[in-house]
């Protein structure tokens, strides 16, 4: 009940702190013709740590944005940390590449022996710069690839949470579909960020059910192999709800495996403005 109460208070954090929100009310009366000029399925990077092998299609804007809440128990200290307007960009550029940029809020709390500290930061994290490009379709066996490449700018970020050097992150990811309502999705990749040398390589698999033409789940294992620390095994589970072509809605809960991440829920909103034909 606690966790339900939490992704509730998150839903509306999620429409209230971010741009999205402000524009729900009006994508209602926009939906019919929307769907009429835009039919085809719409497919975003969240609310998994799965990204997608598909790229949004030349001239069409695509926002994915939301609010998730992390808590870290280490004996007696425990840390609390809130991610606003977890805002992803994407723009179709060609019909097999795309610019991304995000950007997030993030505000953490610290407690020892439920005791609130004055040990309270917040503010941005660095800028994402990124692209996505098409590599292979889906044949038979074969699955559908993907190559995406993130740049963390660290002069864009709160004082908090700014580190020294940049970040950098690549990902190949991998689609197949497995029937009309279910598909199987990874990620393989690496990362070099957070002011340490050594490069972490990343792994995610993730695998989707639709249980109608609105409703979706997914359940996922993902986590991290730094070169010189140990490994990071975690899992989330959630679903999608399509309110229309263009309009999805989601939510997220989810922990560790491995010690690190006690809870993780996260809920959020992603919409499509399609291309305007001439």
């Amino acid at each position: 009940m606690k966790i339900l109460q939490k992704l509730y208070t998150l839903m509306k954090l999620t429409f209230k702190n971010t741009a999205i929100g402000l524009l729900f009310f009006t994508i209602k009366t926009m939906s019919f013709s929307q769907e009429q000029e835009f039919l085809a399925p719409l497919i975003t990077d969240r609310p998994d740590q799965t990204e997608s092998a598909n790229v949004v299609s030349k001239g069409t804007f695509q926002l994915e944005t939301g609010t998730s809440y992390e808590t870290y128990k280490n004996n007696n200290i425990l840390t609390k940390n809130f991610t606003y307007n977890t805002t992803l960009l994407r723009y179709g550029l060609l019909d097999n590449f795309e610019l991304r940029i995000g950007w997030d809020f993030v505000e953490g709390k610290t407690k020892i022996n439920n005791q609130t500290t004055n040990n309270v930061s917040s503010g941005f994290s660095p800028l994402l710069l990124g692209v996505k490009t098409s590599i292979a379709k889906e044949n038979g066996w074969l699955p559908k690839i993907g190559l995406i490449g993130h740049l963390y700018l660290p002069f864009t970020a709160g004082s908090d949470y700014k580190p020294e050097t940049s970040g950098i992150e690549f990902r190949f990811a991998f689609a197949h579909t497995l029937s009309e309502k279910s598909s199987l999705s990874y990620n393989l990749g690496a990362s070099w960020g957070n002011d340490s040398p050594e490069a972490s390589y990343v792994y995610t698999i993730a695998y989707g059910y639709s249980i109608t033409e609105k409703i979706g789940t997914y359940a996922e294992l993902y986590g991290d192999f730094p070169e010189n620390s140990k490994a990071n095994h975690l899992w989330d589970a959630g679903f999608t709800y399509l309110i229309n072509y263009n309009l999805q809605l989601d939510a997220t809960v989810g922990t560790s495996i491995t010690k690190g991440q006690d809870l993780l829920l996260s809920t959020g909103v992603s919409y499509r403005i399609p291309k305007k034909d001439n």
